[in-house]
């Protein structure tokens, strides 16, 4: 029982030995080895590794993966048209040398996002200041950000940083800017509908007046065909009648009588006083055969 008791008693001895001196580092994470508050080992590589107990030595770990820091608020920055520019940004930064990062910013991310924050307003304000608003905002952009990336970049190697990226989210004007910018472009836009307008009634003069001429054209083509019908139609009668005329000139006489009559009295209020002994009326008389 006692060697039980013994056996037990050494093994949790060795347990606490080792959860005192033994400490791991993962995939994820670099190892800040201290003795004494002195910065004496960084372990980076995953594994299992030995220390002294504490106080003797201790264990600060650190983010070895790529952290984002995003602006809360946009950067005013000019261009060199000397017109202001609202630029969102973020950056993604990774800690590439842990002794270096320990002795700049005792290990704070907060302090190391500030540092980097205060230099990126300073790479932009470079980046942007030679540059015009449609270079940053479409032509150049590309471009702007790797020269962002790489100014940014030998600001912070001293540091233990290392800048993996920076993008610039939004490239705006600010509201004074903007609100000129959209007066311009709607009087820019008015201006083109009313040219497309003139445009258009000037187009829509000519179609109209091309169909008046040849509705014109249409119109005197019609009439001289209808004359031309008509005129042979009248030949043709006048020959007809000539030739019926002169086989009986009582029948022609009588009828141009007739047609005396139709013309005289084509109404029923016509009124002629006349003699009746006078040749107009002779075909009533019943002499027109005679």
């Amino acid at each position: 029982m006692k060697k039980l008791v013994s056996l037990l008693t050494g093994i949790a001895v060795l347990a606490g030995a080792a959860q005192l001196c033994l400490y791991t580092v993962g995939e994820r994470e670099h190892a800040l080895v201290f003795a004494l508050g002195e910065l004496k080992e960084v372990k980076s590589e995953p594994g299992l590794y030995f220390k002294l107990p504490a106080p003797l030595q201790n264990v600060v770990y650190l983010d070895r993966r790529i952290l984002t820091m995003d602006t809360p608020n946009a950067d005013l920055v000019q261009t060199s048209e000397k017109k202001n520019l609202l630029i969102d940004s973020f950056v993604k930064w990774r800690i590439a040398d842990p002794r270096a990062y320990w002795v700049s910013f005792l290990g704070s991310e907060r302090a190391a996002e500030d540092r980097v924050a205060a230099l990126l307003r300073d790479v932009l304000n470079q980046t942007v200041n030679k540059r015009t608003v449609n270079a940053i905002t479409s032509r150049e952009r590309e471009k702007a950000m790797v020269e962002i990336r790489t100014g940014l970049q030998a600001r912070v190697k001293d540091v233990g940083i290392d800048i993996v990226d920076v993008r610039l989210k939004r490239v705006d004007f600010t509201p004074e800017i903007s609100e000129a910018v959209y007066r311009r472009m709607e009087a820019e836009r008015k201006r083109v509908a009313a040219e497309e307008r003139s445009k258009g009634a000037a187009e829509a003069e000519k179609i109209k007046a091309d169909a008046d001429r040849r509705r014109e054209v249409i119109l005197a083509q019609a009439y001289r065909n209808a004359q031309t019908i008509k005129g042979e139609g009248d030949a043709q009668a006048n020959r007809i009648y000539a030739e019926s005329f002169g086989r009986d000139p009582q029948f022609a006489k009588f009828y141009r009588n007739l047609e005396a009559y139709r013309s005289a009295f084509g109404k029923p209020t016509d009124m002629m006083v006349l003699d009746g002994s006078g040749e107009f009326f002779e075909a009533m008389k019943g002499d027109a055969k005679k």
